[in-house]
C-alpha cells in the first residue's frame, strides 16, 4: 500500500482521537450500520481530497465499510492532523497522503497519487482535486460517475467550470445542503474560528473591535460568537441584502477601508481573493490581528504585507508578526490559511456528523445512478437532506409532530381559503 505520512509511531494516539470523535457522530454511525449490511459501494474506487482530521478518518472508514476502496489526501497543507494520517495507514490500511505543513509541490504530488487509483467517484473540499483532474489527468474522466464538493469555495469554482462548459461529470454540492451550511458553516465555523484565534493569541475578545469580512453563514456564525464574548462586531459586505441583514441583526456595517482603521481583529470569510490588501494594512492600528476562515490563503494579500514589512518574527505558534516601516506591527495567524484548522482542530464532530452524513448518502446516490445526472453542479436531493435531519433528531432523542391527513389536504388544495 502506498502512503505518505509524517510518522507511523503517532498512529496509536491518532486512533484514540478518532474513536473520541466517533462517539459524537451518531448519524454517521447509523448509516455505517446499514452500509455494513448492504455494501452499497462494493468495488467503487473513491478519491478524496479533504481536511485529514479525526472526523474525516471516520468518514473514510465508513465508506470502506460500505464496500468502497478509498484513497485520501489533504485539501489544505495546514489542516492535516499527522496522528490521524498515521492511524488511517496503520490501523485502517487506507492509502493516505498528507503531511502537515507540506509545500505546494508535495501537496499536488499527493493529489496526483490519489488520482493514480483511477477513481470512479471524487470527494473534494475546495475543488483542487477536480481542477487537477480536468487540467492534468483528463484520461481518467471517462471512468468517473460523479463527485461531491464540501465547501463554499469549491462550489464557486465548480460553478465557474459549469458556466464555461468544461465540467465533465456531475458534482453534488454538499455545502449547499441545509443540514450542512445552516449548521456546519454557522455553528462549526463560528466556534472553531474563535477557537483558533484564541489558541493562537490568548487575547481577550471582550471590548475588542472584531471585523468580519463576509456575512454568509460562516460570517454569521463567527460574528455571533464574537459578539457573545463581548466583542464589538463590524461587518464588511459587498452584497446589499447581506449587509442589510447584518444591520438588522444589530451589527455595525461599514466599508473595508473605514473598518481597517478601527479594527483590532480582522477575519476574512468570503471564499474570494485579495479581501485584505495593501491599502488595508496601511491603515491598521499597531498590534492588529489578521486571520482567514475562508478556504484558501488568497483572501489575505500576504505578498503585499511582506512588501510593507521591514522585519518579521514568529511570536507564538501560528503567529507571525510583521513590523512595518513606521513601527506598527501586524500579526498574521496561521500563515493566512484556515485558522480553525491551522491553529485548532476544526469543526466539532457533532457538526461534521451531519456534513459527512450528507457525503455518505450523496456518494450512494451517485453510485446507484438512478437520477441520470448531467454534467453540472447539482443540489443535495431534498430527501437526503431530510433524512440527515431526521437521523440527527433521533440521535438527540428529539421527536416532532407529523401533519394530519386534513392538514396535508389543506396544504395541497387551492380551493379552501379563509
Amino acid at each position: 500500500m502506498q502512503y505518505d505520512c509524517k510518522d507511523l509511531k503517532l498512529a496509536d494516539a491518532g486512533k484514540k482521537r478518532i474513536e473520541w470523535a466517533w462517539e459524537n457522530m451518531p448519524v454517521c454511525g447509523l448509516i455505517r450500520e446499514r452500509f455494513e449490511r448492504e455494501k452499497p459501494l462494493e468495488g467503487v474506487r473513491i478519491a478524496a481530497c479533504l481536511h485529514v482530521t479525526t472526523e474525516t478518518a471516520n468518514l473514510a472508514s465508513t465508506l470502506r465499510a460500505g464496500g468502497a476502496e478509498v484513497a485520501l489526501c489533504a485539501s489544505n497543507p495546514l489542516s492535516t492532523q499527522d496522528d490521524v494520517v498515521a492511524s488511517l495507514v496503520k490501523h485502517e490500511e487506507i492509502p493516505t497522503f498528507a503531511v502537515r505543513g507540506e509545500d505546494g509541490e508535495r501537496y499536488y504530488g499527493h493529489i496526483k497519487a490519489v488520482l493514480d487509483t483511477k477513481p470512479m467517484i471524487t470527494m473534494d473540499d475546495g475543488a483542487d482535486l477536480v481542477s487537477t483532474l480536468h487540467k492534468e489527468r483528463r484520461e481518467l474522466l471517462a471512468g468517473i460517475k460523479g463527485g461531491t464538493e464540501e465547501t463554499t469555495t469549491g462550489v464557486i469554482r465548480l460553478r465557474s467550470m459549469e458556466r464555461n462548459g468544461v465540467l465533465m461529470y456531475p458534482i453534488i454540492a454538499i455545502n449547499d445542503a441545509e443540514t450542512k451550511h445552516l449548521f456546519d458553516n454557522r455553528y462549526g465555523t463560528g466556534q472553531s474560528t474563535i477557537d483558533g484565534i484564541l489558541r493562537s493569541t490568548n487575547m481577550l475578545f471582550a471590548g475588542s473591535r472584531f471585523v468580519a469580512f463576509g456575512y454568509g453563514w460562516c460570517g454569521r456564525g463567527t460574528a455571533t460568537r464574537a459578539k457573545g464574548m463581548g466583542a464589538n462586531v463590524i461587518i464588511v459586505e459587498v452584497d446589499p441584502l447581506k449587509a442589510l441583514e447584518a444591520v438588522m441583526d444589530g451589527y455595525t456595517v461599514m466599508q473595508s477601508l473605514e473598518a481597517a482603521a478601527v479594527g483590532d481583529v480582522f477575519v476574512t470569510l468570503t471564499g474570494d481573493t485579495s479581501i485584505l490588501r495593501k491599502e488595508h494594512f496601511e491603515r491598521m492600528k499597531d498590534g492588529a490581528i489578521v486571520a482567514n476562515a475562508g478556504h484558501f490563503n488568497v483572501e489575505i494579500d500576504i505578498p503585499a504585507l511582506e512588501g510593507l514589512a521591514v522585519d518579521k518574527r514568529t511570536m507564538r505558534d501560528n503567529v507571525v508578526q510583521y513590523v512595518l516601516k513606521d513601527g506598527r506591527k501586524i500579526n498574521l495567524l496561521g500563515e493566512g490559511r484556515l485558522i480553525n484548522l491551522a491553529a485548532a482542530e476544526g469543526h466539532p464532530a457533532m457538526v461534521m456528523d451531519m456534513s459527512f452524513a450528507n457525503q455518505l448518502l450523496a456518494v450512494e446516490y451517485l453510485v446507484k445512478g438512478k437520477a441520470g445526472l448531467d454534467k453540472r453542479v447539482h443540489p443535495v436531493p431534498r430527501e437526503i437532506d431530510g433524512a440527515v435531519a431526521s437521523l440527527k433528531l433521533a440521535s438527540m432523542g428529539v421527536k416532532i409532530d407529523e401533519l394530519t391527513e386534513k392538514q396535508k389536504r389543506y396544504l395541497a388544495s387551492w380551493e379552501e381559503g379563509t
